[in-house]
């Protein structure tokens, strides 16, 4: 798609249209049940790492340790909603919108090395089979499961919204899905003392929450790289551009996503005739409405060129 340095050197006239703004009416919502559901998850947690020692089950300390990692990790990303809120400055000339994306992942990365090390202590269960107060631990389950569907609640509208919203919403999936492994296994253990159970389910719910939140770091990972965003063709979109009137083609085009809402393109682009300024600029809001209404591109930056050269014009577009 691209060209060499010297198939694509000139002299350039630049244009810039950006267009667009930032939700922050839903991004203040989204933030507020962030902090609502970290709150509630840290004054669980709490309940459960008691209970899981008094009980001596380590599905329930595991469930303890997840629920504070999750309100740890949607605090963060609260900060982050809020961080990623402030104007851009003279050194950031994008904002901050990116510091939800490094808080998303950090959420993430953060999840699995957890669980990673649940893994070792249920192993270490299994060889080590451990008596366990079921009674005392089913009825913090039921207590846990009751606070993780009260932040599912808060958090299921604006579970779309962004990736940390997102992330936190998975979070807290895992976190009832395991609270239901837990009061199951209780049960078993309670009328059946099937104590390797315990680890059982400590296994199977940390392998379920790895499994999900590897969505997670894959896509945050394409935000931090640039990656052309998902169901998103640079090729359809330069044949596009070729198509509207007075360009003669697009060349050195680049697509990618600031944070999870707000995409980005600029290009090179070559017209078919020498113009006025004015009949440019025409061209460049053209190509910008079009852009947006066809593919939600919300920040377009095009720089405008002509060679009166039509063999050197013609070499431009054909190394596209």
């Amino acid at each position: 798609m691209g060209c060499s340095a010297g198939c694509c050197e000139g002299n350039h006239h630049h244009e810039h249209h950006h267009l667009g703004h930032h939700h922050h009416g839903h991004s203040e919502l989204s933030g507020a049940r962030l902090f609502a559901t970290s709150l509630l998850n840290f004054g669980f947690a709490a309940l459960e790492v008691v209970g899981g020692i008094f009980s001596r089950s380590l599905s329930l300390i595991s469930d303890a340790v997840h629920n504070l990692t999750d309100a740890s990790s949607i605090l963060i990303a609260y900060i982050a909603n809020r961080i990623g809120r402030r104007q851009a400055n003279a050194r950031h000339t994008f904002g901050y919108r990116r510091a939800e994306i490094l808080a998303a992942l950090f959420n993430a990365v953060t999840l699995i090395a957890i669980c990673i090390y649940l893994f070792v202590e249920a192993y270490r269960r299994f060889r080590n089979p451990e008596p366990i107060d079921s009674k005392l631990m089913l009825g913090i389950a039921v207590a846990g499961l009751v606070a993780n569907v009260v932040s599912m609640v808060i958090l299921h509208s604006s579970r779309g919204s962004n990736l940390n919203v997102r992330a936190a919403y998975l979070h807290l999936l895992g976190d009832t899905l395991s609270s239901l492994a837990v009061i199951a296994g209780g049960f078993a253990m309670l009328f059946w003392k099937c104590y390797w159970l315990d680890p059982l389910i400590t296994i199977f719910v940390g392998i379920y929450i790895i499994w999900h939140t590897w969505g997670i770091i894959r896509e945050t990972t394409d935000i931090l790289m640039q990656a052309v965003p998902p169901k998103m063709d640079v090729y359809e979109i330069q044949q596009f551009i070729n198509g509207v009137q007075g360009v003669a083609c697009a060349h050195h085009l680049h697509l990618w996503r600031l944070a999870d809402e707000a995409l980005h393109l600029e290009a090179h682009v070559e017209l078919e005739r020498d113009m006025l300024a004015s009949e440019s600029a025409d061209v460049v809001r053209e190509l910008t409405l079009r852009l947006r209404e066809r593919y939600g591109i919300t920040h377009v930056t095009l720089q405008m060129e002509f060679r009166p050269d039509h063999d050197a014009r013609q070499a431009i577009c054909q190394c596209v």
